[in-house]
């Protein structure tokens, strides 16, 4: 096989197929049993695609889309596309159909890959409105033929029958560091979303400058969970080139509700997330801990207290001496270890966080265990890392340090400014939102707001379109404020108000599993989640909480009203976006009768 020279994650993928050939480079769970399929497998499928959209007419440059949740087929699908100097254009799998419509015309995308029959009428539902788009090749097998639907399986067949593996093999020679691998579209708080172009170099470097530090910590045996959208620039980078990279095996998560199931089947070594995840498995465990008897309430309470200590020596990758070793052997034996083998976490060695700031009490009750959570920053502009903490220097509420490559400076406004081979090409078909984030001496402008302290390692504030600014003039950053509240085992969501207003509020939606056995433990009968968030204990309680974990802040940053919501936000009811940040604009309107009830016109 010829070695290609070209820059590319593509190539990359070629070089390790030939050098791993029968070892497993995917996994997805078939029935009851977990399926390996080798990388010499995965790259006969990559080929075939590839005949098959070579001979469809697909050209350099034409745009492919991807309209499925996260298994094997999207990763053929892809590389099929990206190796022939197509460019690839993945959509949320959770989007509707207009939501697909608008990437799919926006794009002009000829073919689109889905994943089942449900992804195949959304796009034909709205096909006519399309009128680049051609063909649908879908994962699953049909119940029934579809017009201008074929199954991956038959397209498969059909470019084998088409082998033109010398024009394979120029085309992707052929392919230049500046041209587009894949247009992302933004998942989007407000507004249509914009499509940022990345390169194939935007996506080799990051892997490469990434890989530069935290190269020698992975390695071909290492099994990493696939969940996060490969939708999403961070998974697709970290969770899709990333393994690629080092040569390790990807698993594909059934489902997100499926998620804690798979971890403990595959038991990964690697994952990649974002805070969500973390929060859900941290609040699940305290709120089992709160119902636990005295005994094992003091063992747990032992052995946290003892994470807290471990802290330096996980951070700082030094090893545990003396008394604290022998204290920490005897609570990794009667809870951690115990833990970790529950949640299927026993043998995970990095976890990935991005997307979103995690709370600090969350990466310490993880790391504290000895869990390696290394969080980072970055944006699908910046394809998308740009800092990261690594395993020898972690700084719980830091997103760390740059990576090699990337300058990071911070503008006169607090605004994070980025430098470095990762920064987008630009929006596709929007030159004016391209010029807009851009200065003039070629720094991207993130939207986010930091402080870099002495050791290089970047703090996140805030963000810029998010800031309150009160009715008295004052600039608050409400995701701070709403993190250290999310620290109390009670609180599962939480939306804090007060632009324009004369004083802050939330809208809180509290984690009713430890709320239902608080409540039963004080005596307190209800049928429903509604019946709870009513009682006046419970209020008090959560009051008490809000102000028990703001007390840090000023006296403008408290949280003078709240009110308890009963069902938890979801992408699927429209408070958060595919990537799980809250849409805040939704929020604010569709509780705009709670919000104004917190806002009587005599109080001052």
């Amino acid at each position: 096989m010829a070695q290609f020279k070209s820059e590319s994650m593509s190539a990359v993928f070629q070089e390790q197929a030939a050098k791993l050939g029968s070892k497993a480079c995917v996994s997805y769970k078939k029935g009851s049993q977990w399926v390996d399929i080798s990388w010499a497998d995965m790259n006969t499928m990559v080929h075939n695609m590839a005949y098959y959209l070579m001979d469809f007419g697909i050209k350099k440059g034409d745009r492919v889309a991807i309209f499925s949740p996260n298994r094997w087929e999207w990763w053929v699908a892809s590389l099929a596309t990206t190796s022939i100097g197509a460019v690839s254009v993945p959509i949320y799998a959770t989007n509707s159909a207009e939501e697909a419509q608008y990437v799919l015309e926006h794009s002009g995308s000829s073919i689109c890959f889905v994943g089942t029959e449900d992804h195949a009428d959304r796009v034909l539902k709205v096909i006519k409105k399309c009128p680049k788009l051609d063909q649908l090749v879908i994962f699953d097998d049909l119940a029934k033929k579809k017009q201008n639907v074929i199954t991956f399986k038959e397209a498969l067949e059909k470019g084998a029958k088409k082998a033109k593996p010398a024009e394979f093999e120029k085309r992707l020679k052929a392919i230049k560091r500046d041209d587009v691998s894949t247009i992302i579209y933004t998942s989007g708080t407000t507004g249509n979303p914009k499509g940022v172009m990345l390169s194939h170099y935007n996506f080799y470097s990051n892997a490469k400058n990434i890989m530069a530090d935290m190269g020698k910590f992975f390695n071909t045996e290492d099994v990493w969970l696939s969940f996060l959208p490969l939708s999403h620039s961070l998974e697709m980078t970290c969770g899709f080139y990333g393994p690629i990279w080092v040569g390790g095996k990807t698993a594909f998560a059934e489902s997100i509700e499926k998620l804690l199931d798979n971890f403990k089947e595959v038991r990964p070594t690697v994952i990649i997330s974002v805070p969500r995840i973390y929060e859900k498995v941290h609040a699940g465990i305290l709120a089992q801990v709160a119902a636990a008897p005295g005994l094992k309430k003091a063992i747990f309470n032992f052995a946290l207290n003892t994470a807290k200590k471990n802290l330096p020596y996980v951070c700082r990758d030094l090893p545990r001496k003396g008394l604290f070793a022998i204290r920490y052997n005897i609570a990794d034996k009667l809870v951690f270890s115990k833990l970790k083998a529950a949640i299927g976490m026993d043998r995970l060695r990095y976890a990935i966080s991005g997307g979103a700031p995690l709370s600090v009490s969350d990466a310490e009750f993880f790391i504290g265990m000895g869990m390696k959570i290394l969080e980072g920053f970055g944006l699908t502009e910046t394809t998308p890392v740009l800092t990261y903490n690594r395993p020898w220097f972690i700084k719980p509420g830091t997103v760390g340090q740059a990576i090699p490559e990337t300058k990071i400076k911070i503008a006169d406004d607090g605004e994070i400014l980025a430098k470095g081979p990762q920064i987008m090409l630009g929006y596709y078909k929007n030159k004016t939102a391209t010029e807009e984030v851009m200065t003039k001496d070629g720094y991207f402008k993130t939207g986010d707001i930091g402080v870099i302290d002495e050791d290089g390692f970047l703090k996140i504030t805030g963000r810029i379109k998010d800031i309150i600014v009160t009715a008295g003039g004052k600039n608050i950053s409400p995701q701070n404020i709403e993190n250290s509240i999310k620290t109390s085992p009670y609180v599962e969501q939480i939306a804090v108000i007060g632009d324009k207003r004369k004083y802050l509020s939330a809208l809180v939606i509290p984690n009713f599993e430890a709320l239902g056995k608080w409540a039963k433990q004080k005596g307190i009968s209800f049928s429903s989640n509604a019946d709870l968030i009513k009682n006046d204990e419970v209020n008090k309680l959560i009051e008490s909480e809000i102000a028990k974990y703001t007390k840090q802040f000023s006296r403008v940053e408290q949280i003078k009203k709240f009110t308890l919501l009963e069902a938890e936000w979801t992408q699927a009811t429209g408070e958060l976006t595919p990537t799980q940040k809250v849409k805040r604009r939704i929020i604010e309107q569709k509780y705009a009768k709670e919000i104004e009830a917190m806002y009587p016109p005599d109080i001052e």
